[in-house]
């Protein structure tokens, strides 16, 4: 028994549905990361100057609070309760510091309001010591706040509360990380798979050498530094292993957006024996002795492919938007043998 293809077959492909081609190889530095090493997160607590009447208004005082403090420390003694600060905005500002980073480096900076200012439009960012969680200052921020574009539907639509500074800090104390010396690391997987880890590990022996990579669970990878290379070429070592390509193992998945109608369906995907009805719809059936007979419930065997599921569907007449239904309810019936996400 064989199923007539139609150009509705890539009809129904274009408007919505799409199919995981088969896995290509990727770098392991693309799937994984070795333990440690991370960006870490700095906050500090800054003001915005030079608002054109948008900032904070009177009743925010910690916004007072911390101008009157500013201005102490420059031997500029007034009293908060005077002070206007619709021109002076409050902001929580927050940094990612990466690995490695040398005194001097520059990152980028997020400035958040936490009064009630209008907007941060045109303002200017005082010097901002940023702190990690331990309390010691690594980076000094400041400069001209920029927000973010207006979408095409109008400014109103903006959020001007938050704002960026591109290179808007200058990292002032390093984070230290000493690879050389280390006889042994822990490679760890973005998304956690034992078929996955086990290909890692096969892969790193056979182009290092036997015994380096060990494979302890389905997130991580224990890899022993070659004796020639822990006291001083470590670095070198996670290059090495950084670039070698392993094919991924993927869970058998369907993702499915009903907001736009959009079906994504992994090459893994398969269905158990099933039988589907669509409304009134037919499907003609060719068995071969030249006899077509027309029927509104489509048998698929068990073990079908995805490919076979959606021609049938798509003999049946099934739109995308009816496409998630079905899935929906092949899936509560057990036959989907795939794990259904729904966006």
């Amino acid at each position: 028994m064989f199923y007539k293809i139609t150009m509705k077959f890539l009809i129904l492909v274009f408007t919505g549905i799409v199919f995981c081609s088969m896995t290509q190889a990727a770098r392991i530095k693309d799937m994984a990361a070795i333990e440690g090493i991370r960006a870490n997160q700095l906050t500090g607590y800054g003001l915005i100057v030079g608002l054109d009447g948008t900032g904070d208004k009177d009743g925010v005082s910690f916004t007072k609070q911390a101008l009157a403090n500013m201005m102490e420390k420059m031997n500029i003694f007034v009293d908060k309760s005077s002070l206007k600060v619709k021109n002076v905005a409050a902001v929580m500002v927050t940094a990612n510091i990466p690995p490695f980073a040398r005194i001097g480096d520059k990152i980028d900076v997020l400035v958040s309001s936490m009064g009630d200012a209008k907007s941060l439009k045109g303002g200017t960012l005082l010097v901002t010591p940023l702190k990690g969680v331990n309390g010691r200052t690594y980076a000094l921020a400041s400069g001209p706040v920029a927000l973010a574009m207006p979408s095409s539907a109008g400014a109103r639509n903006s959020h001007l509360q938050v704002a960026r500074i591109a290179n808007g800090a200058s990292v002032e104390q390093e984070i230290p990380f000493k690879l050389d010396g280390k006889k042994k690391l822990i490679l760890s997987l973005f998304q956690p798979d034992f078929t996955t880890a086990k290909r890692m590990t096969d892969t790193i022996n056979a182009s290092i050498g036997e015994g380096v990579a060990k494979t302890i669970d389905a997130s991580a990878l224990l890899l022993r530094v070659p004796d020639n290379m822990w006291q001083h070429n470590v670095a070198e070592f996670i290059a090495d292993i950084e670039t070698l390509s392993v094919i991924p193992d993927t869970i058998a998945r369907v993702v499915i957006n009903e907001k736009t109608g959009t079906v994504v369906i992994g090459s893994d995907v398969t269905i158990s024996s099933v039988a589907i009805a669509h409304g009134d719809l037919s499907v003609t059936i060719n068995k071969g002795s030249g006899n077509e007979k027309k029927e509104n419930v489509m048998n698929l065997p068990g073990t079908s492919t995805i490919g076979e599921l959606v021609r049938g569907l798509n003999f049946l007449g099934v739109k995308p938007q009816d496409l998630i239904s079905i899935l929906q309810s092949i899936k509560a019936a057990g036959a989907l043998q795939a794990e259904l996400v729904i966006l």
